[in-house]
Order: structure tokens, then C-alpha cells, then sequence
């Protein structure tokens, strides 16, 4: 198993320690490197790593405004010489976090956590389906995406997203308890979203048919969708037409 991975950090001295320490460790393959976000932005589109090893503290932009910018989000791990950021970055459930100057013990624990995601996820993934999608371009269900809000930032892979609800130019995501807005239109999600999966209710609102706990009718001809979080969203008329091909209904 070879996890492709890029070093985005502004100090040279760092990603040439980092790069030698990593040479103990047969299964990642440094594929590039960047010294702040806008390169780093350039190789993550251009090879599509498994791994990043991202600095926080960068000049201009920071670590987090790099991942807010992807649409896809890598399997990340943190380098930082700053320790406040310990939790805010676990609070984005990214896999690991190492202060600088990095110890080899704590990097072959986060080498480790890596491996055995990597192990859970080849034993999860459904290999046809998810590599026609990732050949189109779209978000499979297994992507992670990155959303923040505020001080509070999350990992979130698409299957744990329930729905998405247009206001204004943002989207509000729903997962688990949060509502975090994000700036994108529902239009340009739903580009980018597998349409097995996610169904789009009406004008306002993007719906995960894995979350669908009850169908009824409804004015007009319509539906009425309740989802495992308690949401209620209306399928508009023409919709309804698409929705009930789809579940054979």
C-alpha cells in the first residue's frame, strides 16, 4: 500500500526534516511539496494525494483557509509550531496533530492512525460504483469534505450528511447535531454530488436518500420526506415525477 502524500509548509528546514524523518516509513510516497496555500492548493488539484502533512501557521493564509478552498478533502495530518491550535484542529477530526519540532514516536502513531483508516476504508468502499463516480469528477459517498464555521471546523464524509438547504449563496449542512453554512450555491453542489444519492427535493433543498425515515403524500401531488434527523422536506410536483422513477415507487 502506497499513500501519495504532499508537505505544505513555508519553512524550508521543516519539510526537508519532515522528509528525511519519512523516510523510515516505506509506505508514504512524497509525491510534491508547497511552501504556502496557493501552491499548495495547485498540487493537491494537479495529483489528488491521499495525505497531506499540512502547516497551520502560514504567511498570508492559513492551513484551514487551504481546506476550505477543496472540494475534495485529503486525509490530513497537522505540523504546527503553535500548540493553541491543538484544538481547533481536532475539533476538525483531522487524523493527527504534531508540534514542531516533530518526534519520530508521535509521527509513527499518526503513520499508524493512517494505515488503519486506510485498511477500514478499502474494506468499506463499493470499488465500481465509486470509481466511475471519481472518474467523473463527482463526490462519492466516502469523500470527506471540510466546512467550518466560525472558530469550529469538521471533517464530514457525504454519507453522514443528511441535507443540504439553500440561504442566499450559502448552503446549510446538516450532520449529526451541526448546521454549519458554507459557501457554495445548491446549484454547484448538485454538479458535484452523486445523483444516486443525493436527490434534489425542490428549489431549496438537496436531500441524502439513505436518510429518508418516512414518504408521504402530499398537497398537490407532491411528497413529504422525513428524514432520520426529524427534518420534513416538501418534494415539489415535478420532483415527485423523478423521485418516485427512481425508488420505483
Amino acid at each position: 500500500m502506497s499513500v501519495r502524500t504532499i508537505i505544505i509548509d513555508d519553512e524550508r528546514l521543516a519539510r526537508n526534516e519532515l522528509k528525511k524523518l519519512l523516510q523510515d516509513f516505506g509506505e508514504i510516497e512524497i509525491i510534491d511539496e508547497a511552501s504556502n496555500v496557493q501552491e499548495g492548493l495547485e498540487k493537491i488539484e494537479q495529483h489528488n494525494p491521499d495525505l497531506i502533512f499540512l502547516d497551520i501557521q502560514m504567511p498570508g493564509k492559513t492551513g484551514f483557509d487551504l481546506l476550505e478552498e477543496l472540494e475534495r478533502a485529503p486525509k490530513v495530518i497537522f505540523t504546527t509550531a503553535y500548540d493553541e491550535f491543538a484544538l481547533k484542529a481536532f475539533e476538525v477530526n483531522a487524523l493527527d496533530y504534531l508540534l514542531k519540532p516533530v518526534e519520530p514516536k508521535r509521527l509513527s502513531d499518526a503513520i499508524q492512525k493512517i494505515k488503519q483508516e486506510e485498511s477500514h476504508s478499502s474494506n468499506h468502499s463499493n470499488g465500481s460504483s465509486n470509481g466511475t463516480a471519481a472518474r467523473e469528477g463527482l463526490l462519492t459517498e466516502e469523500d470527506q469534505v471540510f466546512v467550518k464555521d466560525g472558530e469550529r471546523c469538521w471533517f464530514v464524509k457525504l454519507n453522514e450528511i443528511r441535507l443540504f438547504e439553500s440561504v442566499g449563496n450559502y448552503a446549510k449542512v446538516f450532520f449529526g447535531p451541526n448546521k454549519p453554512l458554507i459557501l457554495k450555491s445548491l446549484n454547484s453542489l448538485e454538479d458535484r454530488l452523486d445523483d444516486k444519492v443525493f436527490f434534489r427535493a425542490n428549489r431549496k433543498h438537496i436531500i441524502n436518500m439513505r436518510w429518508i425515515e418516512k414518504i408521504e403524500p402530499y398537497f398537490n401531488g407532491g411528497l413529504l420526506l422525513e428524514l432520520k434527523g426529524g427534518e420534513k422536506i416538501e418534494v415539489s410536483r415535478r420532483q415527485t415525477v423523478k423521485f418516485k422513477e427512481m425508488m420505483s415507487l
